[in-house]
């Protein structure tokens, strides 16, 4: 947001806010300290931040709201996901049809202004505010799930009986085993993770990071503690910290829920399990690791509803947008998608596919995982450990008569 220092000057003195020559003495002094004009006179205290955002707006044409005593409803709020709107000082607080209105302290954010305009499918009005209204309206979000459901984890850690801890569990060699061929260990984790608490507990974690828009669950137990953690727009966010105790009873459930192992402990387990409200469909992709302190999951959170996404919801901008238009059409060639985790490569790609989905084409594709299943796509995973690797899989894909291969 740029305003000419002469521009702002003609305004505050035909206002009659501060008087010539005190203003001329601080323009002199802002030049100095090479400071901005307007950030200079309210150091100095010569007027409000309050007066001096209302009167950019005004020589911007742009209009000006205090959220600072506003209570904007849930909804509307989290159309931007509270990561976005740290980062990018900007807040959606009146939505009216089609219409929404955002508060910022930089109107001239045109790529952030784009980007919420894809991901909303909304017309996006911006208006100018100060410092203090962005962090009152930045408190009414669910900071974190911390903040959000804090006293009720620890209120229900209380109940749960778990067994002692996984290592004390190993150590303990008088195990015996039941008829259906089962450890005690392994009966104890499946009591675990039926007992309610902590059925409660996974159940508002996986809302919770649904409703933020998370990517990524990262479940990490360290020496004292649980870390919880959510990837929302590529980056990694503490999200709470739960006690040690929980940790067992948390991996537990999660294993029941992906169907695997649960009293395997020193290898890798992969699985996957899905939720379905009458608001969202969503599938759990999970990967446990044993580590030092126990075993890490990371859960990757795949909308089944994506299918149907265009490549201009996906935030590209115009000319990369222009770019894949054209390379798509090309009756032949080889489009690379590449990115850090989280970035939307699967999504780019299976929104590509879904585009070029027609019944005059044969598609095939050798995946691991298939993150999405996609009608009339010929869909195949990869299995190393029977010899159905990326190289042979491809290589049987080439006597399928295929008109387009995707490999992910």
């Amino acid at each position: 947001m740029h305003i000419e220092n002469s521009q702002l000057k003609a305004f505050i003195l035909d206002a009659g806010l501060i008087n010539e020559k005190r203003l001329d003495e601080a323009e002199k002094k802002a030049d100095e300290t090479k400071k901005r004009l307007g950030d200079f006179l309210v150091k100095e205290e010569l007027i409000t931040k309050e007066k001096l955002t209302k009167l950019q707006a005004y020589i911007l044409g742009i209009p000006f709201i205090n959220l600072e005593k506003e209570k904007i409803k849930k909804e509307i709020l989290q159309i931007i996901p509270e990561p976005i709107a740290r980062r990018h000082n900007i807040i959606a607080f009146r939505k009216k049809e089609k219409n929404l209105e955002v508060a910022m302290l930089d109107p001239d954010d045109l790529q952030t202004i784009e980007f919420i305009k894809k991901k909303s499918d909304l017309k996006i009005l911006p208006r100018l505010t100060t410092p203090k209204s962005i962090e009152n309206a930045l408190k009414q979000y669910q900071k974190s799930l911390e903040a959000e459901f804090g006293e009720f984890i620890k209120k229900e850690s209380k109940s749960i009986d778990l067994p002692e801890t996984l290592t004390d569990l190993k150590k303990d060699k008088s195990k015996k085993i039941d008829p259906a061929g089962r450890g005690e260990d392994e009966k104890d984790l499946e009591k675990a993770a039926e007992q309610m608490p902590i059925i409660r507990i996974i159940d508002t974690l996986l809302k919770h990071a649904i409703l933020q828009q998370a990517s990524d669950i990262h479940i990490e137990p360290t020496e004292k503690e649980v870390i919880i953690r959510y990837r929302i727009d590529g980056i990694l966010h503490d999200t709470m910290t739960l006690p040690k105790n929980l940790s067992s009873g948390l991996i537990a459930r999660i294993k029941v829920l992906s169907n695997l192992k649960l009293d395997e402990h020193r290898l890798p387990q992969d699985g996957r399990f899905k939720i379905e409200t009458n608001n969202y469909k969503i599938s759990f992709r999970v990967s446990i690791l044993p580590v030092y302190d126990g075993e890490k999951i990371v859960m990757r959170l795949l909308p089944e509803d994506a299918q149907g996404l265009t490549l201009e919801k996906l935030g590209l901008i115009e000319k990369a947008l222009e770019k894949v238009h054209r390379n798509i059409k090309k009756p032949n060639g080889m489009i690379l998608v590449t990115g850090p985790t989280g970035c939307g490569k699967t999504t780019t790609l299976y929104t590509i596919i879904d585009i070029l989905n027609e019944p005059g084409v044969n598609i095939s594709t050798v995946e691991d995982p298939i993150e999405y299943r996609m009608p009339r796509v010929n869909q195949t995973q990869v299995k190393p450990k029977i010899g159905l690797t990326f190289s042979n899989g491809l290589r049987a894909l080439v006597r399928q008569d295929p008109d387009i291969i995707m490999v992910g």
